[in-house]
C-alpha cells in the first residue's frame, strides 16, 4: 500500500494536545506568542504575496486551540465577515495543492471545527444557547446541561471492481469526462460495509458481494469523514437516476493505467484530482489492490 501522503490533509496534523484545552492558564499564556488562522464564513484564510499561509500573532480568549506544532501554539479565528475578494486569500482546495503538507493539514481542521462553531450555536435539546468551552472543542448548553461536540459526517468512498474493471460515476455539475469512485454517508444503524453495498446498489443497481476498508480521509467540506473501501462486485449495467449521477461506467485496467501515466486523464476520461482520497483509492486498484 502506498502512503498516505499521496492524499491531502492526513500527515504532518497538529499535536492537539487535549491535556491543555481544561488549562487556563496554559491557554493564555500560549495565546501571547500563538499563530493565529483567521477562517471567514465562506471557508478563506489570508495569504502572503505568495500565495502562502499567513498567520498573525496573538489569539483571543474565543479563538479555538488548534493544537502545537515544533512547540508553537495554533488557534483558529472566525471572521465575522468574507475577506474581501482583493486581498490575497485562498480556499482549502486551492491550499491543500500549493501549501506545504502541515500548512494544508492546519487550515483543514480549522475550517472544519469553525464550521461546527458557525452553525451549531443553540441546544438540539431544548433550544437553549450553547457556550463553547474547552478551548473550543465542547459546547454546554446554559438552559438543561446538555453536552455537544465537534460533529463528523462518515461517509464511505470505495473503488468497486470486478476484478479487471473499475466502476466510475459522474455528478451532473461536474466538468466534462469526469469520473470518480462512488461515495455516500453512513445512516444510522448501519455497518461500514453495509453502506458499501447499499450506496453502490442505489446509485448504480449494481450488486457489490464484500469489501474491505483501506484508508480514510477528513473531508472538511464542511465535515465529513471519507472512508476508503476496495470493493468486489457482479459485472452488470448500471442503471443511473441523472440526479445523484449523471452516469456511470466500467473502465477496463488498460483505460485506468492510461489515465494515471498521463496526469489523470485519458480519452473520454478525466479523473478524481491527486488531492482526493478517491484518485489514491483509483491508484490502489491500479496497483493490484483486492478485497
Amino acid at each position: 500500500m502506498k502512503p498516505y501522503s499521496d492524499f491531502a490533509f492526513v500527515e504532518a496534523a497538529l499535536d492537539r494536545a487535549d491535556h491543555l484545552r481544561d488549562d487556563t492558564e496554559a491557554l493564555d499564556a500560549l495565546r501571547r506568542t500563538a499563530s493565529t488562522l483567521d477562517v471567514d464564513p465562506a471557508g478563506f484564510t489570508r495569504t502572503g504575496t505568495d500565495g502562502q499561509l499567513q498567520a498573525r500573532t496573538g489569539a483571543d480568549a474565543a479563538d479555538v486551540f488548534l493544537g502545537l506544532h515544533q512547540g508553537q501554539a495554533w488557534f483558529a479565528h472566525a471572521l465575522p465577515q468574507a475577506i474581501a475578494e482583493s486581498d490575497p486569500r485562498i480556499e482549502l482546495r486551492h491550499a491543500a495543492t500549493q501549501w506545504p503538507v502541515h500548512a494544508s493539514t492546519l487550515f483543514a481542521q480549522a475550517r472544519a471545527v469553525l464550521h461546527w462553531h458557525r452553525h451549531y450555536r443553540f441546544c438540539p435539546k431544548c433550544g437553549g444557547a450553547l457556550v463553547f468551552t474547552r478551548a473550543g472543542w465542547q459546547a454546554d448548553c446554559r438552559a438543561c446541561g446538555t453536552t455537544q461536540y465537534p460533529r463528523t459526517d462518515p461517509a464511505v468512498i470505495m473503488a468497486v471492481s470486478d476484478g479487471e474493471h473499475l466502476l466510475l460515476g459522474r455528478h451532473p455539475s461536474w466538468p466534462p469526462l469526469r469520473y470518480s469512485t462512488l461515495a455516500g454517508f453512513v445512516e444510522p444503524g448501519e455497518s461500514l460495509e453495509h453502506t458499501v453495498m447499499r450506496e453502490v446498489m442505489e446509485e448504480t443497481g449494481v450488486r457489490v458481494l464484500r469489501a474491505r476498508y483501506l484508508a480514510s480521509q477528513p473531508w472538511p467540506f464542511p465535515g465529513s469523514l471519507m472512508l476508503g473501501f476496495v470493493a468486489h462486485a457482479e459485472m452488470s449495467t448500471p442503471v443511473v437516476d441523472g440526479i445523484e449521477l449523471e452516469d456511470a461506467q466500467w473502465f477496463s485496467r488498460a483505460q485506468i493505467q492510461t489515465a494515471l501515466a498521463n496526469n489523470g486523464e485519458t480519452q473520454g476520461l478525466k479523473l478524481s484530482p491527486p488531492l482526493s482520497i478517491s484518485r489514491w483509492l483509483i491508484e490502489q486498484w491500479a496497483a493490484g489492490e483486492r478485497v
